[in-house]
């Protein structure tokens, strides 16, 4: 089954066993389970239903599998002939999930 979610401030479109990188879950551990209830399409083609503005009842069951970093991306300012040079770096907190089942 094919549905459209958001969680962590972000829209996913969804099956059964993809494996997501969100933002991280606070308070979240490897092997945690959530659940995601904020649902706008859960369905395909002209089975589809669509949320007004979520669908009701629908929850997405996701496991997680790790909580790591992101690859680092750097920041550096510089402004020519002024002698100002800035070099920063971050990495984004990431969970990886796996979604095990969506219920209508």
């Amino acid at each position: 089954m094919k549905a459209v979610i958001i969680t962590q401030g972000k829209q996913f479109s969804i099956n059964e066993g993809d494996i997501l990188f969100v933002d991280r879950y606070v308070g979240s551990n490897a092997g945690d389970t959530i659940k995601i209830e904020i649902v706008l399409i859960l369905g395909e083609g002209q089975d589809a239903v669509i949320g007004n503005p979520l669908v009701s009842g629908a929850t997405v069951t996701a496991k997680i599998l790790e909580n790591k970093r992101a690859k680092k991306v750097m920041i550096y300012k510089k402004k020519r002939r002024k002698g100002y040079q800035r070099k920063r770096g971050h990495r984004q907190e990431l969970s990886v999930i796996k979604i095990e089942k969506i219920t209508a």
